[in-house]
């Protein structure tokens, strides 16, 4: 999507069903926006004379009770001057359980969602004794028709809107995801954990011992568990050993057990602004799995053979036990090579060498950077935020990232060449990353033209913006070269945060399958996830595949039938949990400028609509707006192509990229939102 806000188009398939003359049926997920107007994907025939790519709007009055993101079944009631409709059925909940704030009129309670397309209030049939007016409570769905409020229940009580934890808690429950352990599962942790020293003295004798080689981990200083360990040998002849050892989770976490079957529901760990709600127990997620220093542990590594050109001579994949020398944050790292002087600096220059040269050739194939524009927060201890600071990303962050690429290649290249030496192709499973679509090229086209930049096969120079109306180069299939050369063109520019950010969402998004179509952004033909299991569960799917091919006994599509399921549900818990990660963030910008009403801001205009303007601060990234009837007395025209509000008397302009000082008139924490005026 390009910066532009409202509402995108509805996700979800949807189905004709019945005779095209009479009254029809749509079959799909639902989008429902604030005002609790339904809209759902229509794929229209071309005899019906309506685009394709129009929704069946569904009035608030005719929503029968469906809820954002169900799967519902409307019947098509008109066609002019838009596709309208009404729900029949609701065939399929997307949700049963609402983070609301308890409220009280008389004897009777009720529930306000915090999720406004949430758009009705819960009348509670039951409430804990000890629940108040204020708390935040999650509250079961036990029933909504639409023509009286839903019912619900009261499941958890929370804690006191407004407090911290609360809200951080509350927002990872709003996503789904549940902020504690069943206490089988913890049960099952723990006595894995009792009888670790055990296993690893057994199982030692079962795999390749790496305990002798020079080993250490690179993480951020906040890290609370270490899945992945880099270990280095001089071959001698500019050839090295690299080892890439990652935590051998699917030793413990086995089929059939509650620990699998948690790991499975959550699909991923979630990473909000001061905490992470780990997928796995913290038994192992910060104990017996991580990478620890002067521990022992059990690893599933990636070796390889490789020369100070950069050159893979040879690899293999195998189980291993591991032992690191230390624990580098990643500044640490920095500075022993920024000075060349401190603890494991030869190995250190080894491998930034290697890692530089292994970079430069994914360049040279196209493999696209986004960089990073992440925020974090310096918080008191009542979570307060005290101050925002840019995330600065360095040398020894690409380090890691290339080794770990270059693991997740090669483990796919691995297996997918084995289906070329057998009768019927593996089962595996693949990061893919799709083209992106024609029209999300041409808008970002239009877009980028609209700050005097273009790109094309020839990537050209920058020109003046008023040229921003010239003739479209002709249609070309866009490559990731393409893209990766209008990134290089912005390097430095003001606007490049803007453009790298308008990129960045016109492309597809990267997805779990068991069908291999190759990873656009990367530029690589094979790609999987081997490198961390323990936050992520398509990584321990993929170990336990590998596994099966080093064993000689392959899992069959009949053991592991499931795992296209299990795929899209791995994609879809990994989409809620960034929402949940952005949602923690936009939380804590909104607190952050809640005493700064009044004063003044350097922004960047974000977004562009018909009601007024969005703009960014930038200093802390929090996103606000600027209201349409605030822009004066003239009355302003929403240019679309052009990505600008025009008075219609004055003809001011407003156009996205646009640097703006506004003043801030109102921070609403409840909502998230912030709201602007010119100043």
């Amino acid at each position: 999507m390009t910066p532009g806000k409202g509402r995108g188009p509805s996700t979800g398939a949807s189905r004709h069903q019945g005779n095209p003359a009479q009254k029809k049926l749509v079959t799909g997920s639902i989008s429902v926006t604030r005002k609790g107007v339904g809209y759902l994907p229509f794929e229209a025939s071309a005899k019906e004379g309506v685009s394709a790519l129009q929704d069946i709007e569904v009035a608030p009055e005719h929503l029968g009770g469906a809820l954002n993101r169900d799967i519902v079944s409307v019947e098509l009631t008109g066609l002019f001057p838009r596709p309208k409709g009404v729900v029949k059925k609701v065939e399929e909940r997307s949700r049963s359980e609402f983070v609301c704030v308890l409220k009280k009129q008389g004897a009777v309670w009720s529930a306000t969602p915090d999720d406004a397309r949430m758009y009705r209030t819960f009348k509670l049939l039951s409430v804990p004794d000890d629940a108040q007016v204020g708390m935040k409570v999650l509250v079961k769905l036990e029933a909504f028709d639409g023509k009286a409020d839903p019912t619900g229940s009261v499941t958890q009580i929370i804690g006191t809107a407004g407090d911290h934890r609360t809200e951080m808690n509350a927002i990872v429950l709003e996503h789904g995801f549940a902020t504690s352990f069943p206490d089988d599962v913890a049960r099952e942790a723990k006595e894995i954990e009792r009888n670790y020293a055990h296993t690893i003295e057994s199982e030692a004798k079962n795999r390749s011992d790496f305990r002798d080689r020079t080993t250490f981990t690179i993480d951020p200083a906040d890290a609370k568990d270490y899945d992945d360990a880099l270990s280095i040998r001089d071959l001698g002849g500019h050839i090295f050993e690299i080892g890439i050892h990652i935590a051998d989770v699917s030793f413990f976490v086995r089929p059939g057990t509650r620990l699998d079957d948690e790991a499975v529901k959550r699909g991923t760990s979630v990473y909000l602004v001061d905490a992470t709600i780990p997928m796995l127990p913290h038994e192992l997620s910060g104990n017996v799995c991580s990478l620890k220093q002067d521990e022992d542990r059990l690893a599933f590594s990636a070796i390889f053979h490789i020369t100070s050109s950069g050159q893979v001579l040879e690899r293999k994949f195998e189980r291993t036990i591991i032992r690191s020398n230390k624990r580098f944050v990643y500044e640490e790292a920095q500075e022993i090579l920024d000075k060349q002087d401190g603890p494991y600096l030869t190995e250190l220059n080894h491998l930034r060498t290697i890692a530089r040269i292994l970079k430069k050739g994914r360049e040279r194939e196209g493999a696209i950077d986004f960089g990073d524009n992440e925020v974090r927060f310096v918080l008191d201890e009542e979570g307060k935020p005290l101050k925002v600071v840019r995330k600065e990303r360095i040398e020894t962050n690409s380090l890691i990232e290339e080794f770990m690429l270059l693991a997740n290649r090669e483990v796919a290249k691995y297996i997918s060449k084995l289906s070329n030496q057998a009768q019927e192709a593996p089962i595996f499973l693949y990061r893919i990353h799709d083209e992106p679509k024609a029209d999300r090229i041409d808008d970002l086209g239009t877009f980028v033209r609209a700050l005097g930049y273009d790109f094309s096969h020839s990537a050209k120079a920058p020109r003046d913006a008023s040229h921003s109306g010239a003739t479209h180069t002709p249609k070309k299939k866009i490559s990731a070269r393409d893209i990766a050369s209008l990134l290089k063109q912005i390097e430095g520019k003001p606007e490049e945060h803007l453009i790298r950010t308008a990129t960045l969402r016109s492309m597809a998004k990267a997805i779990y399958s068991t069908k291999n179509i190759g990873h656009f952004g990367l530029a690589f033909e094979y790609y999987t996830h081997f490198t961390s299991p323990i936050r992520r569960y398509p990584d321990l799917l993929v170990h336990r595949i590998v596994a099966s091919h080093l064993d000689g006994h392959p899992l069959t599509s009949r053991e592991f039938g499931g795992l296209e399921r299990m795929c899209l549900n791995a994609s879809a818990q990994e989409a809620k949990a960034v929402e949940a990660e952005r949602d923690s963030i936009r939380y804590k910008q909104v607190e952050y400028m809640l005493d700064k009403v009044g004063r003044e801001f350097d922004c960047i205009i974000s977004g562009v609509t018909d009601w007024g303007i969005y703009v960014e601060d930038e200093e802390s990234s929090a996103e606000g707006l600027v209201r349409v009837r605030s822009l004066g007395s003239d009355f302003f025209t929403h240019d679309q192509k052009k990505y600008a509000l025009v008075g219609e008397r004055t003809k001011k302009r407003f156009t996205l990229g646009d640097r703006v000082r506004v003043k801030l008139v109102a921070a609403d924490l409840s909502a998230r939102t912030l709201d602007f005026e010119l100043a």
